[in-house]
């Protein structure tokens, strides 16, 4: 077990108009993002079809969503360069041009031509996009996971934590789930091959325009610039990056990574498979499914606020260590079950109580990983650990398509990488001391 960071002074004196503004920023940021990042879950057969054809529908599959991982696995890189930048310039700066990039990379997505237009330069050209959203999305997650949590008053971080992590997160998938359901009602049967997911990209500007409008009456984290004026005429600090790999911080890290990895993974394995289980293995129709995506998306916010709000009652820790025996006791079964049913409704259920533990299991996480950290290196610590454990678990996906073999054999290899995931976020929780009142 390892120390946790020390207590300090109090935080600066935060206006009510400054918080509120900060933590809506920050749970718009945080929504746009995984908006943005999670269309292509949304669309994953179809962009299989026309960027990676093949004849086994898994492994055209499988191509989809390692290009999924391939933005996750950029997403250390962004954190570390705008994480970076973010420690040393502010944060509110660097939000704003994270989150601009994202929506202009998502809205070059729709504009592709696809292998028939194109041949193999099609692939070629949605993965360096992708790349590049990859880098954006990190940056977005390093600054949006900073300045909510330092502008609050320490009673409200666990539900600010809640609120933006996955409550945003939530919101996200909700926007998602709706522009899925409008662009397969504009473009039903094949004209959703055509014209539907395209639609669903060039969505992805308005998270620019959306973006700037509310950063731009957003003020700079009161926690940052108190820094910055303890700071002033002091010698130059040591690289973000560089003190955050040093003796100091690197044991925090490493453990940090325990149960973001679980926490990313029992995530993208709920949430983000979900859409490609109804269709395949459960065969439902888009109207249907993209109801049931609705209701996990509000089912997620419900879920993400209230945990978060429980962690600042019980403690992070021990939040952590009850959601853990949840998710390996019900994640396994309920995947069973869904599909063991023909029943849309029962269909419903399952779905949702698989994206409520999936989304409660990281509501906390955000500011745990504030409290790990000091304002110097917060930005790139809370960036770094979310962002490479979120990418590891992140390629779950991808080896249980690549695993399955066919259609049949997605169901298990889902019930072992959950259990994977889970037991991994339960060490995490074993290893850490509780974190709740500590902020540097």
């Amino acid at each position: 077990m390892e120390l946790a960071a020390r207590p300090v002074d109090a935080p600066p004196t935060v206006r009510p108009g400054q918080a509120f503004i900060a933590g809506l920023a920050a749970c718009l940021g945080w929504a746009l993002d995984l908006f943005d990042l999670l269309l292509i879950l949304y669309v994953a057969p179809v962009i299989g079809q026309l960027f990676f054809p093949s004849s086994s529908p898994t492994l055209s599959l499988a191509a989809v969503y390692a290009s999924f991982a391939v933005t996750l696995l950029m997403r250390p890189a962004g954190s570390a360069l705008f994480g970076s930048y973010a420690d040393r310039h502010g944060r509110k700066k660097t939000l704003i041009r994270t989150v601009i990039g994202v929506g202009v990379v998502t809205f070059l997505l729709g504009a592709l031509p696809t292998i028939q237009q194109v041949g193999l330069l099609a692939p070629i050209l949605f993965l360096i996009l992708r790349l590049l959203q990859g880098i954006f999305v990190g940056g977005v997650v390093a600054c949006t996971g900073t300045i909510g949590i330092e502008t609050v008053p320490p009673r409200w971080r666990g539900l600010m934590s809640g609120l933006v992590g996955g409550g945003g997160g939530g919101i996200g998938g909700l926007l998602a789930a709706i522009t899925f359901w409008a662009a397969s009602a504009m473009f039903p049967g094949p004209q959703f091959a055509v014209w539907g997911w395209r639609v669903m990209f060039f969505a992805g500007i308005g998270s620019a325009v959306l973006g700037v409008l509310i950063f731009r009456r957003l003020e700079e984290s009161p926690m940052w610039d108190a820094m910055q004026a303890r700071r002033a005429g002091a010698p130059r600090q040591r690289a973000p990056l560089r003190a955050l790999l040093g003796p100091e911080y690197r044991r925090i890290f490493l453990v940090n990574l325990l149960i973001t990895i679980g926490s990313g993974g029992g995530y993208y394995l709920t949430s983000g498979y979900i859409p490609t289980f109804l269709k395949l293995v459960n065969r439902l129709d888009s109207t249907t499914i993209s109801e049931i995506l609705v209701a996990t998306s509000v089912m997620s916010f419900i879920a993400s606020v209230a945990t978060g709000e429980l962690s600042e009652r019980i403690g992070r820790r021990t939040t952590f260590l009850i959601l853990g025996v949840l998710r390996l006791a019900i994640l396994p079964v309920f995947y069973l079950l869904m599909r063991g049913t023909a029943d849309s409704t029962m269909i419903g259920i399952y779905a949702v109580v698989l994206c409520f533990l999936g989304s409660a299991s990281y509501a906390p996480l955000l500011v745990f990983l504030n409290e790990r950290f000091p304002t110097a290196v917060r930005a790139t610590g809370v960036g770094l650990s979310w962002n490479v454990g979120y990418a590891i678990g992140g390629v779950m996906p991808a080896i249980v398509s690549a695993t399955a073999g066919s259609t049949a054999g997605l169901t298990g290899a889902l019930v072992i990488a959950l259990i994977i995931v889970s037991l991994f976020y339960l060490a995490g929780a074993l290893m850490v001391r509780e974190t709740r009142g500590l902020l540097q």
